[in-house]
């Protein structure tokens, strides 16, 4: 019996690591699917009490045929599994599927590798830029891979912090509908006071930015004192250095003393991943940390950051107190100056969340195709291009990354039709969507009626929360003769649309705020 196995066992070393991913998951499925048809047996067995009615049921008929007919020949994913058992160590322990072509056991470390490679696999294949066209009255999908975009690196960390989080939302609502999700109000216990911080947020908060995320008793002691603190960025390590040098007249917390310590944000990312902290100072008003805190991020996705720096008591058997905080919106900083400054601890308010006028920016291009402006009657009709490029510094309402997507209409028409949506990039604040949306059936005089709304979702489990959108049109306030809501474009808005319909076949590209204030369109 081992000679024959030994003859039936195949040589799987020149299988490519493509061919190698197909046939592990089909082994994957083939073992599962055993496994559920075993139980189901074993239940049959317990529960049937006539035998030939168990034989048909439990398919022990079509066994015996099997083995009768092909009693010589041995089933693909049986010859894999010999070649399995020929690749395994003396150890009895099963070896993982995923150690089928370098012959690991579960205790190989190349195991997890094989894995992560499979995974990572699966990951670059949802990468490319995705082209979707809505034909009037059909619509079209088709995909194509860009070349002068890159695919976007998720990333993988979960929210966890000193304090407590509200679910402030804006729009509340579970459903993908614009006009419900804006028309819903906000219940009462969320309505809470703002108040005006020293320091301006790019993010145009009437307080902290911190704010909107945190709750709980911050005013268990007067916020007292300054921080002094340099920031430097290392263009080729591309990293932020946050130099914390020390903290003077803080509040006390325990007579006349207290036990603080730094922590520091990269917000809107609250997560693990954005949090850094000095290490504690016991029994002192004047800490001297000389401590540098290290973000590995590129320049441009930092420039839609605010980096906020709190300082907090430890309190081993308790909760930690908030000492004071200050912010700086990163988006307009001096980067020649490395210098330390000081600033003024302030106090943490809680925010209206209604006073968040935007929620990050989104990159895009748009772009009017003429009909037969291509030369031979091409093409047909004229063609709208919208390419979503990448949010940043997506505002969510708990703070740290989220998963989303952005969803379109080309309004008056707000159909299933006209409604286009990227896919859902997981667990980023800047998201990198690179998708192009395809309309066509225009003529260059629809475009003056029309409007281009773009809004952004987050995706919880199975609930979606608009954060906020934009809106290209002209601004009229009517749509062929009507009066309507959703002509509301800001003047940067109306500007881009402009441009687009004086620049036929040119890209125009634009940054644009996702702003809250979008009008409630009743369709």
């Amino acid at each position: 019996m081992e000679g024959d196995e030994s003859d039936a066992s195949l040589d799987l070393s020149h299988l490519s690591e493509q061919e190698q991913t197909v046939i592990l998951r089909v082994l994957e499925r083939d073992l599962e699917l055993r496994r559920l048809d075993e139980g189901r047996v074993r239940v049959l067995e317990q529960t049937e009490s006539d035998p030939v009615r168990l034989r048909t049921l439990s398919g022990t008929w079509f066994s015996e045929l099997r083995s009768k007919r092909h009693h010589s020949q041995k089933s693909g994913s049986d010859l894999v599994h010999t070649t399995i058992r020929h690749r395994r160590t003396k150890s009895r322990a099963d070896v993982s599927l995923t150690g089928l072509f370098n012959g690991t056991t579960p205790h190989d470390d190349s195991s997890s590798e094989a894995e992560s490679r499979l995974k990572d696999n699966r990951e670059q294949a949802n990468g490319g830029n995705l082209k979707t066209r809505t034909k009037s009255p059909v619509v079209q999908s088709l995909h194509h891979t860009s070349s002068s975009a890159s695919s976007s690196k998720e990333r993988r960390n979960t929210c966890h912090s000193e304090e407590t989080e509200d679910d402030f939302d804006c729009f509340n609502g579970d459903t993908d509908s614009l006009s419900s999700s804006l028309t819903e109000p906000e219940p009462a216990s969320q309505k809470t006071s703002s108040s005006n911080s020293s320091l301006h947020s790019g993010y145009t908060l009437g307080g902290s930015m911190m704010s909107l995320f945190s709750s709980g008793d911050f005013g268990a002691v007067d916020v007292t004192g300054q921080i002094q603190f340099s920031l430097v960025y290392e263009s080729q390590k591309e990293e932020l250095h946050v130099r914390v040098y020390r903290c003077e007249d803080i509040a006390s917390v325990r007579k006349k003393r207290s036990d603080p310590y730094v922590k520091t944000y990269l917000l809107p990312d609250k997560s693990n991943q954005s949090k850094k902290k000095t290490s504690v100072k016991k029994k002192t008003l004047n800490p001297v940390y000389d401590q540098t805190l290290k973000y590995k991020m590129k320049i441009n996705e930092l420039r839609s950051r605010t980096l906020n720096l709190s300082v907090w008591h430890d309190e081993p058997l308790g909760r930690n107190v908030f000492l004071g905080e200050v912010e700086v919106p990163l988006s307009h900083w001096d980067w020649t100056c490395t210098e330390p400054l000081w600033q003024t601890l302030q106090p943490r308010c809680n925010l209206n969340p209604d006073s968040i006028s935007s929620r990050g920016t989104i990159m895009l291009s748009v772009k009017f195709i003429p009909s037969g402006s291509e030369g031979c009657g091409l093409p047909l009709t004229g063609e709208l291009y919208i390419w979503l490029r990448e949010a940043q510094g997506l505002l969510s309402n708990k703070g740290g990354a989220i998963d989303s997507f952005v969803r379109s209409y080309i309004l008056p028409d707000a159909s299933r039709q006209s409604g286009q949506k990227t896919r859902v990039v997981k667990r980023s604040i800047s998201p990198n969507y690179n998708h192009t949306m395809v309309y066509d059936g225009f003529h260059t005089s629809d475009l003056r009626e029309a409007c281009a709304e773009l809004t952004v979702w987050q995706r919880e489990g199975l609930k979606r929360h608009v954060l906020g959108g934009i809106r290209l049109s002209c601004g009229t306030g009517q749509s062929y003769g009507e009066p309507v809501t959703w002509m509301d474009s800001t003047e940067q808005e109306i500007a881009v649309w402009n441009s687009m319909i004086e620049n036929p076949n040119h890209w125009i590209d634009t940054t644009l705020s996702i702003r809250t204030d979008l009008a409630v369109r009743s369709d």
